[in-house]
């Protein structure tokens, strides 16, 4: 079992940054790939981001691609979402997500989830 733990959101203004963190509790964290989703209120859950388990390789949605960048500490069995430019789009609940093995852009194929994080963006 893994736990997840996610911090960092908040209300910001059009164009600032945040940094997201998620904490995991998987003694052997690096095998684990990692993925942050986000859903809007009344949108389906969308992919946003995931890194390999050895933090070699990252992959992004098309619309934050360019913003955002994901990155992770092992030793700290830490994942990170780094967010610049943010827009009033942005604004949703940002969760992490890891799984075994590769990663994917397919929510369904992460087994373990954290509570999520509130991001909101004014204009």
């Amino acid at each position: 079992q893994v736990q997840l733990v996610e911090s960092g959101g908040g209300l910001v203004q059009a164009g600032d940054s945040l940094r997201l963190s998620c904490a995991a509790s998987a003694r052997t964290f690096s095998s684990y790939a990692m993925g942050w989703f986000r859903q809007a209120p009344g949108k389906e859950r969308e992919f946003v981001a995931a890194i390999s388990g050895g933090g070699g390789s990252t992959y992004y949605a098309d619309s934050v691609k360019g913003r955002f960048t994901i990155a992770r500490d092992n030793a700290k069995r830490t994942v990170y979402l780094q967010m610049n430019s943010l827009q009033p789009d942005d604004t949703a609940v940002y969760s992490c997500a890891a799984r075994s093995g590769g990663y994917y852009s397919d929510a369904a194929l992460y087994h373990y989830w954290g509570q999520g994080t509130q991001v909101t963006v004014s204009s």
